[in-house]
């Protein structure tokens, strides 16, 4: 009975007891490997999307063309930028220096060739106009005096003649009536060159009136006023910034025309009479007509190029001097009937050589590239002819650089702008 008792004893619990010290559980371990194994797919996940990413590549395009057709207008053969000129224009200035007194001009007027565009204080040239009349009137009243006193005197010396051949005067009496008709002749004549010159001092001096006075040279219109009433005016410059040069400047509408610079390397693809195409920067749908004038014969060798004159056909108040332009020199236009031209034109820029072949790239919808082998054909200034490979309206890629490759996914040049 007491040996039960005492087992019993051995297997009661005792709670009083330190707990035996414990270890990382088994749970807790589990975790960590979870979070370890977790960790490792995601840094393996993210490795393999920075090696396996390809930057995409940022390309310019262009589109597709058409070629024309047959009977509906010229291929361009040439490019070239320039400007708006005018062969009629001139900076108007009085021919003597004074005081401006009126202006009659604005910028934008009309004004017809002789019009008065502007006057100066005409004081010193009337003043001198009145001198000079006085002094023709002197010189009138003087021949008046001696013609009368040349009529006495021939009057005198051929009476004295009769009366010499009566032996009733002296011979000598007679010799100083001859001379002194002879002097008042010499007077006469000396007076009346004298009025002549009178005359024409007066005439000057009437010049000198009217140079007071400013007239347009030709018909145009104003594109500048250079001065103002009570400003000194001058044909020369007189230094310092007080003294202007011009009343103002005007252009002949009517002469205006194109001047391009054009490359030596190309000069040779331009011919005088030939077709062009003028576009101006501002009105960039607008297409104006006209043809080559002339070439002009002397380069600038500092740019390398020629300088080209080109008429425009048509008259337009929109065209104005100094206007930005870009002309396309075309190709004899092909004949109503005749056979279509064959495939389309891109940018030559756009044609690579891959595998020996000319090629070029092609957007697709997904903007992605497709390497697209070309037949081509003529040179058509900056542009190809494509005989086959490409149809009008898809869009290519110029420029391509050496990394692009078919299939590759390209983002368009200002597409993130």
């Amino acid at each position: 009975m007491n040996a039960s008792a005492e087992l019993l004893k051995e297997l009661r619990i005792d709670r009083s007891a330190a707990p035996p010290p414990r270890g990382p559980s088994s749970s807790r371990r589990w975790l960590w490997v979870v979070i370890g194994l977790v960790l490792a797919l995601l840094l393996a996940l993210v490795i393999g999307a920075l090696v396996s990413r390809k930057p995409t590549i940022t390309v310019e395009t262009a589109p597709v063309v058409a070629m024309a057709q047959a009977g509906g207008g010229s291929t361009a053969v040439l490019d070239a930028s320039g400007y708006v000129v005018a062969r009629r224009m001139a900076t108007v200035s009085a021919k003597i220096t004074g005081k401006v007194r009126e202006v009659m001009i604005e910028e934008g007027m009309r004004v017809e060739e002789g019009q008065v565009m502007a006057t100066l204080d005409p004081i010193d040239a009337n003043a001198q106009r009145s001198l000079n009349a006085a002094q023709l009137d002197a010189a009138r009243s003087q021949i008046g005096g001696l013609q009368a006193q040349l009529r006495q005197t021939e009057a005198e010396a051929s009476r004295l003649q009769s009366l010499v051949g009566q032996q009733l005067v002296s011979r000598s009496q007679y010799d100083q009536a001859v001379a002194a008709r002879d002097s008042l002749r010499a007077q006469l004549l000396t007076a009346q060159h004298n009025a002549k010159v009178a005359q024409d001092a007066l005439s000057i001096a009437d010049l000198g009136v009217d140079n007071n006075i400013v007239r347009a040279p030709f018909s145009g219109v104003v594109t500048a006023k250079a001065a103002q009433p009570g400003e000194i005016v001058s044909p020369l410059s007189a230094g310092g910034g007080f003294t202007r040069t011009g009343i103002g400047t005007i252009v002949d509408m009517d002469s205006l025309e194109v001047e391009v610079e054009v490359g030596e390397a190309f000069i040779g693809r331009v011919q005088p009479k030939m077709a062009v195409e003028t576009v101006l920067n501002a009105y960039p749908d607008w297409k104006i007509p006209g043809e080559v004038i002339a070439i002009i014969p002397t380069a600038d060798r500092g740019k390398a190029t020629v300088k080209v004159r080109v008429a425009l056909g048509v008259k337009d108040p929109r065209i104005v001097p100094e206007m930005g332009v870009r002309v396309s020199f075309l190709e004899k236009a092909a004949p109503v009937g005749a056979e279509a031209p064959k495939g389309v034109r891109i940018p030559a820029t756009a044609i690579v050589q891959r595998d020996g072949k000319p090629s070029a790239f092609v957007l697709q919808a997904d903007d992605k590239v497709q390497l697209q082998a070309l037949e081509t054909g003529a040179t058509l200034g900056k542009d190809k002819q494509v005989l086959s490979g490409l149809s009008a309206g898809q869009t290519v890629v110029i420029n391509p650089p050496e990394e692009l490759k078919d299939g590759d996914k390209v983002t368009l040049a200002g597409a993130d702008k």
